[in-house]
């Protein structure tokens, strides 16, 4: 990440909060158009959303896909418990499987929460079955299969 540190907390404004709202609505919106919708001048929105990247706020923009229509028909979130000592280790693995759109460290009854997608269950199955649970450090899976999805953003 360029800017200050992922755990630096940057102080945000309601301009900078409204910028936001709206790349979050519409990644590819225009920054005339994020001006215009936040009431501000193009040069003021320029500015505040270079500041925002440069901060890390806002690390990225991207195009959410249907997994359906993309031929992703299978979902599913699969929690692991790890040995202790193999978070940084296996963090780096998960990320490099195609199948794993989503990585989560959490707390509770399992160390890591993951969104796997496939093209069907055989994949699925495939994913789970000679991937994940085959890697040094994972003590245990669970599978929760995804009936339908709905994105809140």
């Amino acid at each position: 990440m360029s800017g200050k540190d992922a755990a630096t907390e940057v102080p945000l404004d309601e301009i900078d909060r409204r910028i936001i709202t709206e790349l979050t609505r519409d990644g590819r919106m225009s920054v005339t158009q994020v001006a215009e919708n936040v009431h501000i001048s193009r040069a003021h929105a320029y500015s505040r959303i270079a500041r925002l990247t440069g901060d890390g706020v806002l690390t990225r923009f991207t195009a959410l896909v249907d997994p359906i229509k993309a031929g992703l028909k299978s979902s599913a979130y699969v929690t692991l418990k790890l040995k202790q000592d193999s978070w940084r280790e296996l963090r780096d693995q998960l990320g490099a499987i195609p199948e794993v759109h989503h990585i989560a460290l959490v707390g509770g009854d399992f160390d890591v929460i993951l969104l796997v997608r496939a093209v069907d269950n055989i994949d699925l199955r495939r994913v789970i079955f000679d991937q994940l649970q085959s890697m040094p450090g994972v003590l245990d899976t669970q599978t929760f299969l995804v009936f339908e999805d709905v994105d809140t953003r």
